[in-house]
């Protein structure tokens, strides 16, 4: 870490997003890694208003916090499945320059050597200065899965819930493991949640054939998320509420969304929003290594994908969407412009939401003194002009 000197410091004006709100005429004031100040211009200490700071002022533009995607695959050609230092620099540079400022690295459904491979990997990575994009650790999305419900997952490595692996995980690699993804109908699947919840690590459902009874046991037993919401599980029926109706009505779970306009149609995002609670909603990509690409031939994990006009599906299946090419800075935007929500809004589900989701609101997901210096400035039409990661400007 760096020391925190007032001779680095940064002066950024313009508006600036706290938690208490959009304040106009605002400043974030950045010392080293961390924000020293963050609210009216006019409340600027003295002793931070120095001669030798570094000035920008944009007086239209937004300073909001940096996004946290805690569910992304890949991007710039690459796949966390297949993580080594070269790899994982190339998908965190990629997504720092879009306004990721913290990721989970999400693996696949996969044989366990491969799962254990990508671990150490990332816990490598992690103990190294980094770079770009900070890997806050890992989402486990699988091999804990529905048969019924694979995605772009390969149905082939799908395995009932294994304590065991993960017991052998979070000793291995204590802290890592952030979140795992599972489908709490299967066998043994209520025992992990149980046990995960009482680790620290988010137990989340996905790609699953749950009834809404089965989810509501599973969140008695520490359940608390639910990823990629409306895509790859039991839908809403007014008999039979599913999945997804437990995730619209029950406030004990939290929601991703992939926002790109192609998973789920905007109407259905602006319902979600609606019922869920501000602090519920989550934005995710689900990116894979398309992501920042041309159209052309990919993997996900081990599977072919095509990716047609920026839509990635399996090329065993068209019909099967295989993660996407969005970006953070595209899904807020839609947010805000197709979505309707606020910036405020849109930021909870960014950057504050995430961060709290994952435990690591103390230190990022808010522009506090305090915290670490992970910022963006929006132009007025919300056009990424600049990231800082831990107060060093990346792009």
């Amino acid at each position: 870490m760096k020391n925190d000197t007032l001779a680095q410091m940064q002066l950024l004006y313009g508006n600036v997003l706290t938690p208490t709100g959009l304040i106009q005429e605002g400043v974030l004031a950045i010392a080293g890694e961390k924000i020293v100040y963050a609210g009216e211009a006019a409340g600027l200490p003295a002793e931070l208003q120095q001669n030798n700071a570094q000035v920008l002022k944009h007086p239209d533009g937004y300073i909001i916090p940096g996004f946290i995607d805690i569910h992304v695959h890949g991007g710039n050609r690459e796949d966390f499945m297949d993580s080594s230092k070269e790899v994982l620099d190339k998908i965190t540079s990629f997504h720092s320059s879009q306004g990721t400022t913290a990721m989970l690295a999400t693996t696949m459904t996969a044989p366990k050597a491969d799962i254990d491979r990508v671990l150490n990997e990332v816990q490598n990575y992690r103990n190294q200065e980094m770079p770009y994009t900070r890997l806050e650790g890992v989402h486990l999305e699988g091999p804990f899965i529905s048969p019924k419900w694979p995605g772009a997952q390969n149905p082939e490595h799908i395995v009932l819930a294994n304590i065991e692996w993960l017991e052998e995980w979070v000793s291995t690699y204590p802290g890592l493991v952030r979140q795992v993804t599972l489908a709490p109908e299967r066998e043994g699947a209520l025992e992990a949640v149980k046990w995960l919840s009482s680790h620290g690590i988010v137990a989340a459902l996905g790609h699953t054939d749950a009834t809404y009874e089965e989810v509501e046991a599973a969140v008695e037993a520490g359940l608390s998320h639910g990823v990629h919401t409306f895509n790859a599980m039991t839908g809403l029926h007014h008999r039979k509420p599913g999945v997804v109706g437990a995730m619209l009505s029950d406030d004990r779970l939290s929601c991703e969304i992939i926002a790109d306009g192609i998973h789920v149609h905007p109407a259905a995002m602006r319902i979600l929003a609606r019922v869920k609670p501000q602090d519920k909603l989550i934005l995710i990509t689900d990116a894979m290594s398309a992501a920042g690409m041309p159209d052309g031939e990919y993997t996900i994990g081990d599977l072919p994908v095509v990716v047609e006009d920026g839509i990635a599906t399996l090329k065993s299946n068209r019909n099967s969407l295989a993660g996407s090419t969005l970006t953070m800075i595209k899904g807020f935007q839609l947010l805000v412009r197709e979505v309707g929500l606020s910036l405020e809004q849109a930021s909870l589900a960014a950057s504050t939401n995430p961060a709290r989701k994952i435990g690591i609101d103390d230190r990022t997901g808010s522009l506090e003194a305090g915290k670490l210096a992970d910022a963006l400035l929006l132009d007025h039409k919300l056009e990424l002009q600049g990231v800082w990661i831990q107060g060093t400007r990346k792009h």
